[in-house]
């Protein structure tokens, strides 16, 4: 990986990305420290301890939500959208034409994405005002005129923030989305290190449990890097003349099947939809709302029962939007190629249906132990030292996720340089 960022920076046009990114990402910092106006900032941070929702919302947005700043919101509301908008492509025939049009559908797809985005961004500023009823002060005149002038700032800040990853996406390196996401948990979890440093120096005995969590870390790292690059590789074998070229019964490649090809957005989409409704509960606070955040609110034992089936769900639902099996086989057998042994498309396409359905279940099960079981060590460890919250092992996903997706975006545009230099 670091001779992989040594030739990027090498190149002026790759450094120039880079530095925008940088840049992108330096400015989505600087507004997860701007104040909300009329806010006790104290008042925030009790409220959020106290709530799972909260607490997960602020993890993820690098501590923004709790200390009440313009980007408290952060980038949800544009991953909720995201996730709506890709629910509704299976019912609505119109949406699935859009996203998978020519240039002009996308486009006209991507707008009404941003559109629900701002919707929601205005939903959830109005729950997360309500919850923080408690801390406002009447700035300008009157504490709803200062509610309404907070719920205004943070859609604003939550559409600039997704205005931001676009950009990111378009001209920068990677996917700006989850570069976000990446510098909210790594933010938030440097803060609980500071903690931790701090707690530590006043009783020695804790620093064992800090070596526990930090090898907690690492054996998942290399977990999630082992199973994030596995991949079943399905032979395939060309011969005769396809698109000009000639081949000879010899040259074989594969089709390469990822493991985790979905990588952690069944666990997002998952813990998206379980927690609407505490979302829903944190604006209208109700009986009903009360009895979903004791029994199956985040860490209850219910929660985590209906988790694996919605990450199961949801892994098969992505897999099938990413990789259609019949599409895979018409184009090798229409080019003169065969997936060993089948002679024909129709057979070929249904052994890589069968092939990866089972490489998809085997992955959504991987998943459904990285959001369940290491929370437990780290809940156990962490909670000694105060960094109960600084780590999830979905957090610690995302991250080696978005970093090896990283590096072979990087790697990619390396390729694509020398390859310009050649034909050049």
């Amino acid at each position: 990986m670091w001779k992989t960022i040594v030739n990027a920076f090498s190149d002026k046009e790759i450094r120039k990305r880079i530095f925008l990114t940088l840049g992108m990402l330096i400015l989505f910092r600087i507004g997860c420290f701007i104040p909300l106006p009329g806010i006790n900032v104290s008042a925030i941070e009790a409220s959020t301890k106290d709530n799972s929702f909260m607490e997960l919302m602020s993890t993820m947005t690098g501590g923004a939500l709790s200390q009440g700043t313009l980007f408290s919101l952060g980038i949800l509301p544009f991953i909720n959208s995201f996730i709506i908008m890709q629910l509704l492509t299976i019912i609505i025939p119109k949406l699935a034409e859009l996203s998978k049009g020519d240039q002009e559908g996308r486009k006209k797809y991507t707008q009404i994405t941003r559109y629900v985005a701002i919707v929601l961004a205005v939903i959830q500023g109005i729950g997360i005002c309500v919850g923080w009823k408690d801390a406002f002060q009447p700035t300008f005149g009157s504490t709803i005129v200062t509610m309404i002038t907070v719920i205004i700032m943070l859609t604003a800040g939550s559409t600039l923030v997704m205005w931001l990853g676009e950009r990111i996406t378009e001209y920068g390196i990677g996917n700006g989305t989850s570069l976000i996401i990446f510098v909210g948990i790594i933010s938030t979890a440097g803060v609980s290190f500071l903690q931790a440093c701090n707690t530590m120096s006043n009783d020695p005995v804790l620093i064992w449990y800090f070596v526990g969590f930090i090898i907690l870390i690492v054996a998942l790292f290399f977990l999630i890097v082992y199973v994030d690059l596995a991949e079943r590789r399905i032979p395939v074998s060309y011969g005769g003349r396809s698109g000009g070229s000639y081949y000879s019964n010899n040259y074989k490649t594969h089709i390469p099947l990822r493991v985790n090809a979905s990588g952690v957005m069944p666990i997002i989409f998952a813990t998206s939809i379980l927690m609407f409704p505490m979302m829903l509960g944190s604006l209208i606070p109700t009986d009903a709302s009360a009895w979903w955040n004791r029994y199956l609110g985040v860490g209850t034992v219910w929660y985590y029962v209906i988790l694996i089936p919605l990450i199961i769900f949801f892994a098969y639902f992505y897999s099938q939007i990413q990789f259609n099996p019949i599409e895979v086989a018409i184009n090798i057998y229409s080019r003169g190629g065969r997936v060993i042994p089948f002679s024909n498309a129709r057979d070929a396409s249904e052994y890589l249906k069968k092939i990866n359905n089972r490489i998809v279940l085997f992955g959504a099960l991987f998943l459904g132990f990285i959001a369940i079981i290491p929370a437990v060590g780290f809940q156990l460890l962490g909670e000694k030292i105060n960094m109960n919250n600084a780590f999830s092992a979905t957090g610690l996903l995302i991250i080696v996720s978005v970093a090896l997706e990283l590096n072979k975006q990087l790697e990619a545009q390396i390729m694509n340089k020398q390859f310009a230099k050649v034909l050049g």
